[in-house]
């Protein structure tokens, strides 16, 4: 699959003066509740009006759905208040379904995502649809899989497509619901710059009290756009109640978010900027260089341990490091986050080390 200009048409044809903008509730859970909210959020931002009409939920006997019903709700916004409707299909029917009812865009979810054998299924029943289909991340953070399951779509005649950034989950508890692993976006912006990017503050936070800062994340890193799940009355919504905001504070959020410029040809600013990426590249170096010179130590451990037959991981020493390394990174502005994620990742590094010369 080859990144192509075309692939973002159908947002440019949209000709907004802002990020798109997807909101609706999570479930689609009654007639009045969807057109209460539709109705809230006419004439503002929001291009794609959203609802769950198939629930896929992590265990059952949750709400999973009103089904095919809420399609003629779906349809009923559309006609009351000229906004584009969006739902999530995750197998063959619900394809079938949702374009028989005229839904302008469909989304593939990440438990769908995460297995070529549905991304084929649903890809076969989307052949050569004009709709748009964004497919979200899968659960793992795993990007091959989601370029797969991009691909499946693209490769069944599908042109119209987005990516979805919900976050992934990990068995590490974090501040939150699911981690949004930036890096992993960022690359896939970098493989495929024209493909939409939309970010997932709901479903990444999972508080909606975080939305506002994720959100502006995502467009201080350049994504095309947002969606929020949005219910007049969050608190007592069928399903994801702390991570929906009412359309008022929907309406807030977007009037607060900045919007940057990707550039600016002003010279001076071009001559900062070229310094202070040079001063980066610098310590980027440098920071190799030392990491280097860790696991030649490492080595040397390894080396001992073999002559005396001890084991690799040594987990008192690790857990004192750990502690001390998250006391001197907050001394240095560092966020907990990432001294554990950086240190975790540098000790696997230094076992692979040791491991390597103790079975050598």
């Amino acid at each position: 699959m080859e990144n192509k200009k075309e692939m973002r048409t159908w947002l440019d044809d949209l000709n907004l003066s802002h990020p798109l903008v997807i909101a609706g509730p999570c479930s689609a859970e009654t007639e009045e509740q969807v057109l209460k909210i539709a109705h809230e959020l006419k004439n503002t931002d929001v291009s794609y009006f959203r609802a769950g009409i198939w629930k896929p939920r992590t265990r059952p006997g949750m709400f999973e759905g009103v089904g095919a019903l809420g399609l003629k709700w779906l349809q009923k916004v559309k006609a009351e208040t000229g906004m584009k409707i969006c739902t999530e299909v995750a197998n063959a029917a619900h394809v079938k379904l949702a374009l028989e009812h005229d839904v302008d865009l469909l989304w593939i979810g990440a438990r769908s995502t995460v297995s070529p054998f549905i991304m084929q299924e649903i890809a076969d029943a989307l052949e050569g649809t004009d709709k748009p289909v964004l497919i979200k991340n899968p659960v793992n953070p795993d990007l091959a899989l989601w370029l797969g399951g991009i691909e499946r779509i693209y490769k069944a005649g599908v042109k119209n497509i987005g990516a979805i950034h919900r976050g992934f989950s990990t068995y590490e508890k974090t501040k939150y619901r699911n981690n949004p692993e930036w890096q992993l976006a960022i690359e896939f912006q970098n493989k495929y710059p024209d493909i939409p990017l939309i970010n997932d503050p709901s479903h990444i936070t999972g508080k909606r009290d975080m939305i506002f800062d994720v959100s502006q994340t995502a467009l201080d890193l350049n994504f095309d756009g947002l969606m929020i799940e949005t219910h007049y009355d969050p608190d007592n919504a069928w399903s994801d109640a702390s991570q929906q905001v009412t359309p008022a504070s929907l309406i807030q959020i977007m009037k607060d978010l900045k919007i940057r410029k990707e550039t600016d040809q002003e010279a001076d600013y071009n001559k900062q900027l070229d310094n202070l990426r040079a001063q980066i590249d610098v310590v980027d170096n440098q920071i190799i260089e030392l990491l280097g010179k860790r696991m030649k130590a490492a080595d040397s451990i390894g080396a001992l341990k073999k002559s005396k037959n001890v084991a690799v991981l040594q987990s008192k020493r690790w857990n004192e490091i750990l502690g001390k390394m998250v006391i001197e990174g907050e001394s240095q502005g560092l966020s907990e986050e990432f001294i554990l994620k950086m240190f975790k990742a540098i000790h696997q590094e230094s076992i692979n080390h040791q491991e390597k010369i103790i079975n050598g």
